[in-house]
């Protein structure tokens, strides 16, 4: 069934970029892309990311729906959870652009944007250079390439474009097949979830369907940092031998 919707997704997505290239206003995204680039710091995410800070480093997600949960949130503005994000701790935005699937625009992005100075990842099924370039010019600093969507040649091109040319840092979602079935199933929605992922080494997590679910994201982002980090520093000290 997942691999149903994803098949869709990608063919609905090829469709659609087909049509944004069909539009003579697309030609002009390169260009624009550049321009923003041209004074923009390279690597936000990155640097936000492995800051020597010890705060939990989240990624907070922007999504209104998804083909598995349906609607998750559609009262709050994209201006809104960019603040509450802000507030809450989160160290970059994450913004779902599809629309078809998950009921994003790139305006979203353009708004997050001019709301916030966090390291902001386009989130989407990206494909085509013309994403990477869109992406850019919205304010983006930084992409979602999901290597199942794409062969070795494509995969490394948008690469290329994205951390070559523009500076921008490419997220490269990666996974076995019981990997992406518990992703899909579950989410990181506990402080215990959390910690356990950081004593393995992990540093950065990105959250979104919980957050977008509570009634103040901004809250509910600030507790579950707040409760993991409470439980860090609460865990007893290993004996040594």
């Amino acid at each position: 069934m997942i691999k149903n919707i994803f098949s869709q997704i990608l063919d609905r997505k090829r469709k659609a970029m087909a049509q944004l290239r069909a539009d003579p206003a697309s030609q002009n995204f390169r260009e624009c892309a550049l321009e923003v680039r041209k004074n923009a710091k390279p690597n936000r995410l990155l640097r936000a990311l492995t800051s020597d800070s010890p705060r939990l480093k989240i990624i907070a997600e922007f999504k209104r729906r998804s083909p598995s949960a349906g609607i998750i949130r559609d009262d709050l503005s994209a201006s809104q959870v960019a603040h509450c994000y802000k507030r809450g701790g989160a160290c970059a935005i994450s913004v779902l652009t599809d629309h078809d699937y998950f009921g994003g625009f790139i305006d979203d992005l353009i708004t997050i944007r001019s709301n916030t100075d966090l390291p902001l990842l386009r989130k989407d099924f990206t494909i085509d250079p013309i994403q990477i370039y869109q992406a850019a010019a919205a304010g983006a600093d930084a992409v979602l390439l999901i290597a199942a969507a794409l062969d070795d040649s494509s995969l490394g091109e948008l690469r290329k474009i994205a951390e070559d040319e523009l500076g921008l840092d490419a997220l490269v979602e990666v996974h076995t097949s019981e990997e992406l079935r518990r992703a899909l199933n579950g989410g990181l929605q506990s402080p215990d979830a959390l910690l356990r992922l950081r004593k393995l080494g992990f540093r950065g997590f990105l959250i979104g369907e919980a957050l977008m679910r509570a009634s103040n994201p901004e809250t509910a982002l600030r507790n579950l940092i707040a409760a993991a980090e409470d439980r860090e520093v609460a865990l007893p000290a290993t004996r040594q031998p």
